[in-house]
């Protein structure tokens, strides 16, 4: 049975594959300034249960921010969740996370002239990001990553068809922003590009390959399953109802 890395280890992947313009300890709080970057990288998480000051802290450090309240809620923060909740957050994009050794995917060569490992990324790929919603804030942030990285550029029927990122932290690669155009989907495209990030990590060194999807994403989730890929944990966000 395939076994997860350590959770603490993918969350600092993730950090360190995605991360934040700055990170800002506030109390208990590491409060992460997104400059339009997304939740990910605009929000805050504790590993402790924070008091009403505490919270007070932590909405001012935002507001300083320019960014709404939002809290990161990870496996086991039940008190927080709560606590929280009853304070008027209400829960915003849960996720689910899924790792698979490189091993696993690594063993078959999409086919000839069909997925190309580049960095800096193309034009067609900001494109394609900058189509489905990934705009220059979210591009700064693959910019900002100070890691062993590359994006994928796929191309199927002779024409471009997807792209995504890949970061590398302490032999976990972290693949974030994978886009598929709408008709080279259902073709096998998504399968290729994991198979593509796979055998770049493992050229690398990386052990694992990991990456964070939306429960509501039914189709991703289907395919990673389908993978092999292993459910490592979830987490969910806390925000502010205004």
């Amino acid at each position: 049975m395939m076994t997860c890395p350590d959770m603490q280890q993918i969350y600092a992947a993730n950090d360190a594959t995605w991360p934040a313009a700055r990170s800002l300890m506030v109390g208990p709080w590491a409060v992460r300034e997104g400059l339009g970057g997304g939740k990910r990288v605009g929000s805050a998480s504790t590993d402790n249960v924070p008091s009403a000051d505490d919270i007070l802290q932590m909405e001012a450090a935002h507001a300083d921010l320019g960014q709404p309240p939002l809290v990161m809620i990870k496996a086991g923060q039940a008190e927080l969740d709560q606590i929280l909740a009853d304070r008027g957050y209400g829960i915003v994009d849960p996720v689910n996370i899924y790792a698979i050794p490189v091993a696993a995917l690594a063993d078959q060569k999409p086919p000839r002239v069909s997925m190309f490992t580049v960095w800096e990324p193309l034009q067609i790929q900001l494109d394609i990001w900058t189509a489905q919603g990934i705009g220059p804030a979210r591009q700064a942030v693959m910019q900002r990553a100070i890691c062993p990285k590359t994006s994928i550029l796929a191309r199927w029927n002779d024409s471009p068809a997807g792209t995504g990122y890949v970061g590398l932290y302490e032999g976990i690669a972290m693949i974030h922003a994978i886009e598929i155009l709408r008709d080279q989907q259902r073709q096998g495209v998504g399968t290729w590009m994991m198979r593509a990030a796979s055998r770049w990590a493992q050229a690398q060194g990386a052990q694992h390959l990991a990456l964070i999807c939306r429960q509501s994403n039914v189709a991703a989730n289907a395919l990673y399953v389908r993978l092999g890929m292993q459910l490592c944990g979830q987490y969910h966000y806390r925000q502010k109802e205004t």
